[in-house]
């Protein structure tokens, strides 16, 4: 990440897409080059303190200090309650910029909008998945976004799920262990299908829809449980799809569909196969894929206000049902992953107070180990008696010794 020139024109548009495992951030001229992008950390509103937050803002301030206008899209923003806290929390940051704020749902919306007005929805299939919607007069409508307890059928979350089912499903009622359960296994570096149960039970939802990976790589080689759940999902996200497009649009209405998320970019046969579904039922769909990032939509939104005086947004997007809660085993990233908020500026302290940053925050490894006794004494018994029975121990570290 680059910061931007301290000197840039005020015709300068900043478009940030927050969402649940990470921030990007576009600067572009009005006419939409791109001036410059960087990658954050995770920006759900629901799952960030006040001071998380501000620090995620300021990090982003370093990139592009001084925009002609804001365009915000974050997942987890629901109503005017949180556009105020977000207004008050970007007011020290941006002062006296417009703001135009919305769900992640609206930037994915817009990102790849068509010049000509039509009904458009977005369907979204990552770790979690939703469909969204507006309708030419601009009525909008959602289904799903209740989080992975409760919804995100279609998803890579789903997919690995329904295979960690299927594969002990089967294993119970014939007896062997399927070539999708093998491969699970190896992905795991378990040794056992007993050994899934206190893995499961201590997985994140990030984990869980990992596996959709190999789900995707065993149906490829033909394995009929992991086609089954491919086929499933697909038809799944294909219903909702058109049950959103019901609520935007009639049948003889022209519609297009924007297949969004990480499922669709990284495996277009499924994508593929989710659009050919959607056409088989309504022929006045068109099905694209994602072109660019959702990021795009918030510079959208960044453009609507530009000549906006007033630091207030345009307008907060409510969608016909509550935007989506927040996933409610989802965990943000690890404060190892995280920027330390007291090295932001480290490359403006002296050689000598670098030093006397790095010792203070080595002092306390100690108290923070000492916390964790109990699990790392967990760990330890499960490794003795994974050894004990043959099983294997795989060491990873960074920086660590031996």
């Amino acid at each position: 990440m680059e910061a931007m020139q301290s000197e840039l024109s005020p015709a300068i548009l900043l478009g940030i897409e927050a969402g649940g495992t990470h921030t990007v951030a576009l600067c572009t001229t009005l006419d939409g080059q791109c001036l410059g992008r960087a990658e954050f950390g995770p920006g759900n509103l629901r799952l960030l303190s006040d001071c998380q937050l501000s620090e995620l803002f300021q990090a982003i301030a370093i990139f592009c200090p001084q925009p002609g206008a804001l365009g915000l899209g974050m997942a987890g923003l629901r109503d005017e309650q949180d556009a105020q806290r977000l207004r008050r929390l970007l007011s020290p940051i941006w002062p006296n910029i417009p703001l135009n704020l919305a769900h992640d749902l609206e930037t994915a919306l817009q990102a790849d909008a068509p010049t000509k007005k039509i009904a458009r929805s977005v369907v979204v299939s990552g770790t979690g998945s939703c469909c969204y919607g507006r309708s030419v007069e601009g009525r909008t409508t959602k289904l799903g976004g209740w989080g992975h307890i409760l919804g995100d059928k279609g998803s890579g979350y789903e997919i690995g799920l329904r295979a960690l089912k299927a594969v002990v499903y089967y294993f119970d009622r014939d007896g062997e262990w399927s070539r999708l359960g093998q491969a699970i296994l190896r992905e795991l570096l378990l040794n056992r299908p007993d050994d899934l149960i206190p893995w499961v039970q201590t997985a994140t939802k990030d984990q869980i829809a990992a596996l959709a990976q190999l789900v995707f790589e065993e149906a490829a080689g033909r394995d009929a449980i992991a086609r089954d759940i491919l086929q499933g999902a697909a038809a799944t996200l294909a219903k909702d799809a058109l049950a959103c497009v019901r609520r935007i649009a009639n049948k003889f209405e022209p519609v297009e569909i924007a297949l969004r998320g990480s499922v669709f970019n990284k495996q277009p046969t499924f994508a593929k196969k989710v659009g050919s579904l959607i056409r088989s039922q309504h022929p006045k769909i068109r099905v694209i894929r994602e072109k660019r990032e959702g990021a795009w939509g918030a510079i959208q939104l960044a453009r609507a206000v530009f000549s906006t005086s007033d630091r207030v947004e345009k307008n907060v997007i409510h969608p016909s049902r509550t935007s989506t809660p927040a996933p409610q085993a989802s965990t943000p990233l690890s404060l190892t992953e995280e920027r330390n908020p007291q090295s932001l500026h480290l490359d403006r302290l002296s050689v000598e107070d670098s030093i006397s940053l790095f010792l203070k925050e080595d002092a306390s490894l100690p108290h923070a180990i000492a916390a964790e006794t109990s699990n790392i004494a967990h760990v330890v018994r499960l490794t003795t008696r994974a050894l004990k029975n043959g099983g294997r121990l795989f060491y990873f570290g960074a920086g660590s010794s031996g």
